[in-house]
């Protein structure tokens, strides 16, 4: 039986549970809360009623002397156990199956689970995560802390992460000295996003653009799904108006221009035209920068909309202590697990119930051999 390639870097979470009538094993439950979750559950009995009708199964690689954990079990493990102790040991397991990255482009985005509000009050719950474009992997997450936002966040993320030779996007929240510093420090380059909370610095390259003679451009036409989107990507090196004094902004080589023009098809839609502007530590040139940019998307079109679509995170109504970030990191495990797994070529939803039909496929995805 060999689950000791997944279970040991989670092995290091203290288990909160008083070890009076304790009847299942802290690990068992964190493996069958994932198997469960692959295979389409979203509840704590959901969780129970899978590994019920899959005991026999379960058995084979698994010691369950005691049946297996109820939902309430499910509730209160899952409630209780460190958040940032599962995090680290969620981003030690993702860098065991990547190994390094290297020149890889790093997305940094939030996301709020809504389902965890209670009585019309705000989500108490909105969780930063870090995703690897080319890799298809969630690479790491921390929870915003409820009297703070992403700004303190983020950086607490870049120290979770492995990220020297990688290239650091943000939106414009993360768009602070401080965190462009953390990026460098620790031997990474970055592409920002500026906008209107960074007042001065967003004057400034506009300034910039307006009257530098050395521009450089790159235009890229994507058409496709009845549009036509075309692109221009144009970056300054050599700066005239922007005031960097005691290198505010580390190691920026670069400002960057994307004006982009979207054009419908057979259709009466106006035409839409949106200008954003970038400060980016790269001294590469404008088609690179552009790809780099676009990468970024991938976060918001390759896990937070399957994370909401696929496994019903936005529906969550998990609310008790820990509950909401921690099932958000099961949910990451398993959505990295069925992305990286090659051989079916199905979407997620294929791939999961595939999984809860066919146990050898469950086992090659968790890369059990019994």
């Amino acid at each position: 039986m060999k689950t000791q390639s997944f279970l040991s870097y989670f092995s290091e979470i203290n288990d909160p549970r008083s070890h009076v009538n304790k009847l299942h094993d802290l690990n068992n439950i964190l493996l069958i809360g994932v198997i469960s979750t692959i295979c389409g559950a979203s509840t704590w009995k959901q969780m129970e009623d899978f590994a019920i009708t899959k005991i026999e199964f379960l058995k084979t690689f698994v010691d369950l002397p005691n049946g297996v954990p109820s939902d309430d079990t499910f509730n209160r493990v899952f409630s209780s156990i460190d958040t940032k102790e599962f995090e680290k040991s969620f981003v030690n397991w993702v860098s065991s199956l990547t190994q390094s990255f290297n020149n890889e482009v790093i997305s940094i985005d939030g996301k709020t689970v809504r389902g965890a509000k209670s009585q019309g009050e705000k989500s108490p719950v909105h969780i930063v995560s870090a995703w690897v474009n080319q890799n298809n992997m969630i690479v790491g997450q921390v929870k915003v802390d409820d009297k703070s936002n992403e700004i303190t966040a983020i950086p607490e993320l870049l120290d979770l992460l492995f990220i020297e030779g990688d290239i650091i996007t943000i939106d414009a929240m993360g768009t602070q000295t401080e965190i462009v510093k953390k990026i460098v420090t620790k031997g990474a380059d970055y592409v920002l996003a500026v906008k209107e909370n960074q007042k001065q610095l967003l004057s400034e390259i506009k300034d910039e653009f307006l009257f530098a003679k050395n521009i450089k451009t790159f235009e890229h036409i994507d058409g496709g799904r009845g549009r036509i989107e075309t692109r221009i990507c144009s970056v300054i090196n050599d700066f005239q108006f922007i005031t960097n004094e005691n290198e505010k902004w580390k190691n920026l080589k670069q400002v960057v221009k994307i004006e982009s023009v979207r054009e419908f098809k057979n259709s009466h839609k106006e035409i839409e035209k949106a200008t954003r502007y970038f400060i980016t530590s790269l001294d590469e040139g404008p088609e690179k920068i552009l790809s780099y940019v676009r990468s970024h998307w991938g976060i918001e079109n390759k896990l937070h909309w399957i994370l909401d679509v696929q496994f019903d995170e936005d529906q969550s109504r998990k609310r008790n202590e820990n509950a909401a970030q921690n099932y958000s990191i099961v949910l990451k495990i398993a959505l990295n697990l069925l992305k990286n797994e090659k051989t079916v070529k199905q979407g997620i939803q294929g791939k999961r119930l595939k999984a809860g039909w066919d146990n050898s496929y469950l086992l090659k995805l968790l890369n059990i051999k019994v």
